[in-house]
């Protein structure tokens, strides 16, 4: 293969998958109980990122400070609103929460997810709805 053939393959090769890549996003997010609907003063935090790749699936963690978390879920729905749960987080350690292997959003999701209508919840024995939220805003 002569070096004018692999740059074309290359060229050929960043055309086709450059789209996909520059569809991945990924979005900060910061918990706290003030976030929450009803909103809380809880003082626990928690931080990561969250991202979702050209096909949909997700991938991240979180971590929390201060809080003993039951379970942790992304939700649908807009700041100030609840919404049913679309990926369920595992628990990993005492303070860490990550999005499972194979996660994947639906369309609908997805469309969600870029209008920043999902959000993260870690919810405790303490307040069972939610102690801590963050809406998932993609860069």
């Amino acid at each position: 293969m002569t070096a004018s053939n692999i740059i074309h393959r290359a060229l050929l090769a960043t055309l086709l998958l450059g789209p996909a890549l520059a569809m991945a996003q990924t979005a900060n997010v910061e918990l706290k109980g003030g976030n929450e609907v009803p909103a809380n003063t809880s003082a626990a935090t928690g931080s990561g990122s969250i991202s979702v790749a050209a096909d949909k699936t997700v991938s991240g963690s979180i971590t929390t400070t201060g809080i003993e978390g039951r379970v942790a879920h992304i939700h649908t729905g807009a700041a100030g609103a609840n919404g049913p749960v679309i990926v369920p987080l595992t628990k990993n350690g005492d303070n860490g929460w990550t999005v499972p292997a194979g996660a994947k959003l639906t369309d609908e999701q997805y469309a969600a997810y870029m209008a920043g209508t999902l959000y993260v919840n870690v919810h405790s024995a303490a307040h069972p709805g939610g102690e801590i939220r963050g809406q998932l805003q993609p860069k």
